[in-house]
């Protein structure tokens, strides 16, 4: 595996003390972190750090003992030693206390004849605090205090152990391996009582699309319990990946998915009496549930099957920013992405030829459907085996050619590659020479740096200098956590099982950074792990079903990314597993893949997909066309509000699209609200999510000032749930009050964007300020200081809006800008055609005065 330098990143101890079972090491990692370990062995031996980065400064705390208490001391943040027990606590600055610890577990086991050790740690956890993270689920769920989950690599599930409080501290679980968040102390296997009929089902798997035959089964247990309440579940089907669970306790639902893919683990809670109760789950007749169980406590657990040691880092906040302002310096920073990834990303499975994408790509044009990347899914290898890194001639007799004409019409292209390759394909067969697979697998092994190269090397030789702009990764977990029970380079693949996609996209981004060194990248990955937030790639939840509870827990899993520290992430949005071909006349489906589009208007990335659908807009009838036309076109407008909001990311941490406890932290109905979010600093999104809606239920924070409807203008009081019109053109969308909201005009592609001309949307109610950011959008020359800042204010007793002298600048900026001024009110707003106060900007500062 890649390491970084470790002088900074916890390998020498702040504070060593010897405890039956191990020595406890504390190091100061940053100015507001500590790392914590736990190990049978000495400070010599802790385990190097394979995600801290390692070019820190140095922190040394003042370290104090008294009555039987150690300190140690950082400007952000104490770690409090009671000496007798060996228990830690965590305050803030102030001395507010941020965390503290409970019971603390290390067993030592074998995994076969290999000693490892069995790592578990609790931590108290009040009955108010909210946890969010670990990663994108399907469960959705978005407070996770008290909610078990097992956190595996597959597909449609996304592990990052990192958690975020709102209590104000981040806590990275620092282990490669196999996590379990609250792991219940019971357990139940359900035996299986009768088998339902079969049904065949195209799904798609590692080495293309199959059908598969499934029939369903009944499973029956029972459960006693003993303490009454609420009680924490979780369901474990006993195989890789599932297709079908529904779990009824005593008759009620309480669980129901059903998707061609599933995690085989799913959670929930459960208010149960003390006594008996009947458990019933359909499930495929081939699994083998458990049901785990148990009350749910004033405890966060953190286990690790496999391992050497407890290793975890508490971030200090106090607030959620700031948080992860630390989770930034101990990560990484989140790189700055190609203007156009934050523009339309057309995508189908699949284009058979290139005819086929030139041809859809001048539809679009001829449509005036905005678009900047089309995508080229698997199987355009033909019978050269897969992932063989080679067109299939007949179908794309000149790749450099096709990749041309996509540039020549605005456009960008994102090839699809694996991280399996046929073995017997032609380049299969030199991995497997030089031993470069993953035993048993024809997975690459990633965690070998000369694997990992080679791959890399190839991909570049053999496919990019065709010309090709974005990679897509896909199934990088390896696909249903193929790691278990194998050998890599790095050891049993149990020790590294959750880290496989950040060392596939470390290698391909660093061979783009070599090959490419002033050109921004863009890889699209179906997995991700702490510290790949650092390169230039998106991920995504994956092959998802369509139906509406799906698309409401999309929203959960991609908050949950966020507060896990990765702000690229996206949707495919109508759901990869679709109606067949009845989607496009079917006015019920109709309905749900706009909701999803409008959805994915307000994500980082706005991308469709679709298994087996050809998944342009015009296929879906007039109407569906019409407004996905105005939701790209709303996209562009919005882009630069967007780049400036990704620019605050890359400089901040605060990641693009959030759960509302980062921005309304003392409000705790918002830190509730699981199906709205902030989409940067300006704009609340509520997803409609059922069918027929008119209108839609949007709990607004408590917001000095209050909010606006962005579609009307209308003034809305925060604090309160109100009544939003929500016909299918229209998503609840609001702005809060003292936001500056920049728009641009329509445009087809960034290709055309000048920047020249932009319209200042001023939401009046309190003062605001706005830093509109700039760069070339394509090379690294931001890296070199090559960007430009304007930062605008709003005085909103004076009714003036200020706009300074702009900040640096970059190659092609343009010297005048063109802007006109408006504030919002019923009637005037960014979805009305309306006239402001229009000036010339020239760098110099100017002022505005609006009545």
């Amino acid at each position: 595996m890649t390491k970084n330098a470790l002088s900074h990143t916890g390998m020498t101890p702040d504070f060593v003390k010897t405890y039956p079972g191990g020595s406890l090491c504390i190091s100061a990692v940053s100015d507001r972190a500590f790392r914590v370990r736990f190990s049978p062995t000495g400070p010599e031996n802790m385990p190097e750090s394979q995600i801290l980065t390692g070019d820190l400064p140095p922190v040394i705390p003042l370290v104090r003992s008294r009555d039987g208490v150690t300190r140690l001391e950082l400007p952000h943040v104490v770690c409090e030693l009671t000496n007798a027990s060996g228990r830690l606590r965590f305050l803030d600055g102030d001395g507010t206390l941020l965390l503290a610890e409970a019971e603390r577990s290390l067993i030592p086991g074998l995994l076969d004849d290999e000693p490892i050790h069995i790592a578990e740690q609790a931590f108290a956890s009040p009955p108010n605090e909210r946890l969010y993270g670990t990663g994108c689920f399907q469960d959705g769920a978005l407070d996770l205090r008290g909610l078990p989950r097992r956190l595996t690599q597959v597909n449609t599930q996304i592990s990052l152990p990192f958690m975020l409080s709102s209590r104000g501290y981040g806590l990275i679980w620092h282990h490669l391996g196999r996590s379990e968040l609250n792991p219940p102390p019971h357990r139940v296997a359900l035996a299986k009582r009768a088998v339902g009929k079969a049904r065949t089902a195209t799904v798609t798997t590692s080495s293309g699309g199959a059908d598969v035959e499934r029939r369903t089964a009944i499973f029956e247990g029972e459960i006693e319990i003993t303490t009454g309440g609420r009680q924490a579940m979780l369901l474990d089907i006993g195989r890789k990946m599932g297709s079908r669970y529904r779990v009824e306790i005593d008759g009620r639902t309480l669980a129901d998915h059903d998707n061609f893919w599933l995690p085989p683990t799913t959670s929930f809670f459960a208010d149960l009496t003390p006594g008996r109760h009947t458990v019933h789950v359909e499930a495929n007749d081939t699994d083998e549930p458990v049901l785990h169980y148990g009350p749910v406590t004033d405890r966060t657990v953190w286990r690790s099957p496999v391992t050497d040691a407890i290793d975890y880092v508490v971030i200090a906040g106090p607030s959620a920013s700031e948080v992860m302002g630390g989770y930034r310096q101990l990560l990484g920073p989140t790189p700055m992405l190609p203007i156009w990834a934050f523009g339309y990303v057309h995508c189908r499975e699949r284009f058979h030829s290139s005819v086929e994408i030139i041809d859809t790509l001048d539809e679009f044009r001829r449509r005036d459907l905005p678009l900047d990347v089309i995508v080229q899914d698997w199987q355009y290898w033909g019978s050269h085996g897969w992932n063989a890194m080679r067109f299939d001639e007949a179908q794309y007799p000149d790749p450099k050619r096709l990749i041309d004409e996509v540039h020549r019409r605005d456009a960008r292209f994102m090839l699809s590659v694996w991280a399996r390759i046929d073995p017997s394909s032609e380049l299969g067969k030199e991995f497997a020479r030089r031993g470069y697979f993953i035993e048993g697998t024809d997975w690459v092994d990633f965690f070998n740096p000369d694997a990992a190269a080679f791959y890399a090397q190839q991909q570049e030789e053999r496919l990019r200098r065709f010309g090709i702009d974005a990679w897509w990764q896909d199934a990088t977990e390896p696909e249903n956590d193929d790691l278990a029970g194998r050998m890599t380079a790095a050891g049993r693949g149990e020790h590294v099982q959750l880290a496989y996609p950040l060392e596939v996209t470390r290698a391909v981004s660093d061979s783009w950074r070599a090959a490419l060194p002033d050109t921004r990248a863009l890889i699209l990955t179906r997995s991700a792990f702490l510290g790949q937030h650092q390169y230039p790639a998106f991920t995504w939840s994956g092959d998802v079903g369509n139906d509406w509870a799906t698309l409401a827990n999309q929203i959960a899993a991609g908050l949950n990314m966020a507060a896990a520290g990765y702000a690229y992430w996206t949707v495919d949005a109508g759901g990869f597993f679709r109606p067949g071909p009845g989607q496009y006349d079917d006015p019920a489906y109709r309905e749900r893949f706009l909701r999803w589009f409008q959805y994915a208007t307000f994500l980082p990335m706005q991308r469709v997909h679709g298994f087996e659908t050809d998944t342009e807009f015009w296929r879906y009838g007039e109407k569906v066309e019409a407004v996905s036309r105005a939701y790209l076109e709303l996209r562009y407008r919005l882009l630069p509000y967007i780049y400036s909001t990704a620019a605050e990311t890359a400089e901040t941490g605060v990641p693009m699209m959030r759960p509302l406890v980062f921005d309304f932290a003392a409000d705790p109905r918002a830190l509730d609200e699981v199906h709205s979010y902030m989409f940067g600093r300006t704009l609340h999104v509520a997803p409609v999510l059922a069918e027929g809606a008119e209108s839609w239920p949007v709990y607004l924070p408590g917001a000095e000032g209050g909010w606006f409807d962005v579609w009307s203008g209308d003034h809305r009081v925060g604090g309160r749930t109100h009544d939003v019109p929500s016909p299918l053109d229209r998503i609840p969308l609001h702005a809060r009050a003292g936001s500056i909201l920049p728009v641009g005009p329509v445009i087809q592609s960034t290709a055309g964007m000048t920047r020249e001309t932009l319209t200042l949307y001023v939401f009046p109610g309190h003062d605001g300020a706005l830093e509109l950011y700039e760069d070339d959008g394509l090379s690294l020359g931001h890296e070199r200081g090559e960007w430009a800042r304007i930062p605008v204010r709003w005085n909103d007793r004076e009714g003036t809006l200020q706009i300074g002298a702009c900040q640096g600048s970059y190659p092609g900026m343009p010297r005048v800008r063109h802007l006109t001024i408006c504030r919002v009110r019923p009637g005037v707003s960014p979805m009305t055609s309306t006239t402001g106060v229009v000036v010339e900007y020239r760098g110099a500062p100017i002022t505005v005065s609006l009545e």
